[in-house]
């Protein structure tokens, strides 16, 4: 069974994409900051990890610099979730290894549509 980790310091954002990415028949683990996130992640890959960028102890894009440097940490599709909209900081995501960018709020919809153009699910 595929795997996501969903990495927001939102509870509320991080049960809404557990609820959608279950319908969708994957396992999900959860972290609250990077920091949280990147332990796992040294412990067993997720096949994908939902992110957010602002984040207590560490954001979301130093999370995904330190994951693409692990062994095997270019494997995780990284779709970034954030309210972050603006050119700099999608360049800044897709250059540090960033598969796909959604924006919040977002919905299953939304999140599926993602998902099956990273080629994580079957539309």
């Amino acid at each position: 069974m595929k795997s996501c980790l969903i990495v927001d310091d939102s509870k509320v954002i991080r049960m809404v994409a557990k609820k959608i990415l279950q319908e969708l028949s994957f396992e999900t683990e959860e972290a609250e900051d990077g920091q949280s996130a990147l332990d796992i992640c040294k412990d067993h890959l997720p096949s994908a990890v939902l992110l957010d960028w602002n984040m207590p102890v560490m954001s979301g894009i130093e999370f995904l610099r330190q994951l693409r440097a692990l062994p095997g940490g270019d494997a995780p599709v990284v779709v970034f979730c954030t309210t972050e909209n603006d050119i700099e900081h999608i360049q800044e995501a897709i250059e540090a290894g960033a598969n796909e960018y959604i924006m919040k709020p977002f919905d299953s919809e939304i999140l599926q549509a993602k998902f099956a153009q990273v080629g994580l699910i079957e539309e």
